[in-house]
């Protein structure tokens, strides 16, 4: 999916066995804010084309969401995503060849498809990783930790979220905090691209 249109490009990626809904709040928000956002639906998930060749599926098509937002004019690019595909968004990130101006993370781990650690220690431009400390009996926390303390973003910044839950689950379904997250990560994202301009 890929609303708005402009030079802003953002990648919103969904985690393993979510859907392009899963970011569609955001979405929707940011293309009435001007941006040009695409979400893409992995392979096997949701309504996308099934196949039997898994390996590395939400990588590529993370990359391949990278290519379509330069062919449809982004100069620019912002990418996240929630769980693996805040993971795969800054591995597709870190080899782009659009100028990346920010990321974010939610509860992504720290390897999913690739090396997320080396991913953020080639992203400087700003950086926003949440989580929440319950997810997983902390685990999740600490994979978000360590992309942290790795991270070579400028004034990074690391937010827990007293939820409960996992990836967009803790805006969606999270009431009135889930609608304040929502709004961090909107604010952190126009903040990346003015500091970029």
């Amino acid at each position: 999916m890929e609303p708005g249109d402009g030079p802003r490009g953002i990648l919103l990626n969904h985690e393993q066995g979510y859907s392009i809904c899963s970011f569609l709040g955001i979405g929707e928000e940011l293309a009435a804010r001007g941006y040009r956002e695409l979400l893409p639906e992995y392979r096997n998930h949701g309504a996308s084309e099934k196949t039997i060749d898994t390996a590395h599926v939400a990588d590529r098509d993370a990359r391949a969401g990278l290519a379509e937002l330069k062919r449809l004019g982004a100069q620019r690019v912002l990418v996240g995503g929630a769980s693996c595909g805040g993971t795969t968004a800054a591995i597709a990130g870190a080899d782009s060849d659009l100028p990346v101006v920010g990321l974010f993370v939610v509860s992504s781990p720290a390897q999913c498809g690739g090396d997320g650690v080396a991913a953020v220690r080639k992203i400087s431009s700003p950086s926003l990783f949440v989580v929440s400390p319950g997810d997983m009996n902390g685990a999740v926390e600490r994979e978000v930790r360590s992309l942290h303390a790795a991270s070579a973003g400028v004034g990074k910044e690391f937010v827990i979220h007293n939820g409960g839950h996992h990836g967009t689950d803790m805006i969606r379904r999270d009431g009135a905090r889930g609608n304040q997250l929502q709004d961090r990560v909107l604010t952190f994202i126009e903040s990346a691209y003015a500091r970029s301009e």
